[in-house]
C-alpha cells in the first residue's frame, strides 16, 4: 500500500494514526462535557465547539486498551470529518502527521487497517469509517 498522511498520536499507551484527509481539526478538551443518556462505556459526552455538538468518544476505551483521564487542558480531541455530523475522539497526546503504509490486511469490519512504521516504531492505523461505526454504537446502547 502506497504512503499516505496520517495524524499520529497516543491512546491508551499506544500509538495510533488516522489519515489526515479523514480529520477535520485537533483541540483542547473542556471537560466537563454533557451528558449523553443511555450511551456506551466509551462515552465521554457532548462538547460545544463553536456552537456545534461534538460527541467525545474515549479512543483507547472503544478499541479496548484503557481509558484516558479527563482533565481540564490534558488530552486532545482528534474531531473525524464524517458527513455532517462531528464524532470527537478523545485521545492522549496528537503526535503529528507523518507518512505511513499499512502492512498486512485485517479482516472486513476491523477497525484497523494494519500497521505501518513511523520513525522506526510501529503505529496502528485506524480505519476512520469502522471507528465512527464503532463509535456510532456507543450511543443508545445504555
Amino acid at each position: 500500500m502506497e504512503p499516505t498522511r496520517h495524524v499520529l498520536f497516543r491512546a491508551g499507551g499506544e500509538r495510533y494514526g488516522l489519515p489526515l484527509d479523514a480529520v477535520r481539526e485537533v483541540v483542547i478538551p473542556q471537560p466537563p462535557f454533557a451528558r449523553v443518556p443511555r450511551s456506551g462505556p466509551a462515552v465521554r459526552g457532548a462538547m460545544n465547539l463553536r456552537g456545534r455538538v461534538v460527541a467525545v468518544v474515549d479512543l483507547a476505551a472503544l478499541v479496548g486498551v484503557g481509558e484516558e483521564a479527563l482533565v481540564a487542558g490534558r488530552g486532545q480531541v482528534v474531531v473525524l470529518d464524517r458527513d455532517r455530523r462531528s464524532l470527537g475522539l478523545l485521545v492522549a497526546l496528537v503526535l503529528g502527521v507523518e507518512r505511513a503504509a499499512a502492512s498486512g490486511s485485517e479482516p472486513p469490519g476491523s477497525m484497523v487497517r494494519g500497521v505501518g512504521e513511523v520513525g522506526g516504531a510501529a503505529v496502528t492505523l485506524l480505519d476512520p469509517d469502522e471507528v465512527a461505526a464503532r463509535a456510532a454504537a456507543q450511543f443508545g446502547s445504555g
